[in-house]
């Protein structure tokens, strides 16, 4: 009889037919309560989140400064992001539930500012966008734009990404939310021309079209399986506050800006001039120049350009530049094969003459940075094959005619490195 009258222990409404309590061992609960603490508890896991975002928000000037321990020149690029950051968790700051409670005719709500990176292949966009993820210590997925399709065709949704960031934050939605996520080749997207395409477009323009509620900010219902929970249970992503980052090489858009820029004589027949109007600026100029116009004749949908206001142009990187890739940054690569070569006791030391020369053979592989590895492999191959087996070795000297081809890697044995330590100490 006493349970008949038995009541919710927090809003205190009495158990009938209709309204049923789950009991505990020393009270009950309703259904409306239990949904609401399901919210609040949801609510201390996103301020949570914020909350370390916030301990660790740096400025502008220190957000460079960390970025330039990694990535070498770029220093237009670096200022941008470091400052659309900044003013994104400032945003996420504002949405804080915490903030001061304003008037109406104050409150007002700041947007997103996605980013747009444009670059020739090799000149550090994924590691720009990693970098700031790793700074930041938030979640950070990497998506290719060439894997996704339109929605009901053979491919990955655009949806995919999400799932990829939830799988970063370890299932966690709040930590999720304020994450990162950098969208590769994005310039695959782009349409054939400018005309309306009769045919349906759908690993370009209808990726595209895909994208935008997505990167503007929607609740994206998301399949958890895989994430530890029970298998085709829904999890809901509010994507407002993810920071979206899209780069791609956008081979040909310098033409684009150098026609608008400074468009080319008129002049017709076997003696008109003809003069590349691209010629007259670098690329890197030209790129500085971007407009959402030339974006459009590029390919790109309107609706799409909108949603990255905030554009950051990439230098090419120089010979010089890639000499200050090889030895400057923490995990620069010749410290990288120093590191590899030490687990072997074994030193390996480059001259001056064989840096210079593994960054003119990366130039003219037209890879940018990422040549650099691949002149490195092929250089030390052979060492790094015989080096394990030759105990009388002690150190690897690396010089211009090894990188050339016309010599080999220079073995010095212990002897020879203990007598011109001891020809030192004697002259010191």
């Amino acid at each position: 009889m006493a349970e008949a009258h038995a009541y919710c222990s927090f809003c205190g409404i009495t158990q009938v037919p209709g309204t049923p309590l789950i009991s505990g061992a020393d009270g009950h609960i309703c259904e409306a309560c239990v949904v609401l603490a399901n919210q609040v508890v949801g609510s201390w896991g996103r301020k949570r989140s914020l909350a370390r975002v916030h301990e660790r928000l740096l400025t502008p000037a220190e957000i460079k400064q960390r970025l330039d321990r990694y990535v070498i020149g770029q220093e237009l690029a670096k200022e941008i992001l470091s400052v659309a950051v900044y003013n994104h968790y400032k945003r996420l700051r504002d949405q804080s539930a915490e903030r001061r409670v304003c008037a109406d005719s104050d409150n007002v709500e700041l947007d997103k500012s996605n980013v747009l990176l444009l670059g020739p292949s090799g000149t550090g966009k994924t590691l720009l966008a990693s970098t700031l993820a790793r700074i930041l210590d938030v979640p950070f997925a990497v998506a290719d734009a060439t894997t996704l399709t339109q929605a009901g065709y053979v491919g990955d949704d655009v949806e995919s990404i999400l799932v990829r960031l939830l799988d970063v934050a370890e299932g966690d939605v709040g930590r999720a939310e304020w994450g990162i996520v950098y969208i590769d080749e994005v310039d695959k997207l782009a349409r054939s021309s400018e005309s309306p395409n009769v045919v349906r477009d759908v690993s370009g323009e209808g990726v595209q079209q895909a994208l935008l509620k997505l990167v503007e900010g929607t609740q994206a219902g998301l399949n958890k399986k895989g994430q530890g929970r029970d298998s085709g249970a829904e999890a809901v992503i509010d994507t407002r506050n993810i920071l979206f980052i899209a780069g791609g090489a956008f081979a040909g858009l310098e033409d684009v800006v150098a026609r608008r820029h400074a468009p080319g004589p008129n002049g017709i027949g076997f003696s008109a001039p003809v003069v590349s109007a691209a010629a007259k600026f670098g690329v890197s100029e030209l790129l500085a120049e971007t407009r959402p116009q030339d974006l459009r004749r590029f390919g790109l949908i309107p609706e799409f350009i909108g949603r990255f206001p905030v554009i950051a142009p990439l230098e090419a990187l120089d010979e010089a530049a890639l000499v200050r890739i090889l030895t400057e940054p923490r995990n620069a690569l010749v410290r990288q094969y120093r590191k590899l070569f030490a687990y072997d006791e074994k030193e390996l030391e480059f001259t001056p003459e064989a840096l210079t020369a593994i960054a003119r053979k990366a130039l003219e592989r037209g890879t940018g940075a990422r040549g650099l590895r691949g002149v490195l492999e092929q250089v030390l191959r052979r060492t790094m094959f015989e080096l394990p087996s030759r105990p009388d070795v002690a150190r690897c000297v690396v010089d211009e005619k090894a990188i050339g081809g016309d010599g080999e890697v220079k073995y010095v044995c212990p002897d020879a490195v203990r007598d011109n330590g001891l020809r030192k100490a004697a002259v010191g």
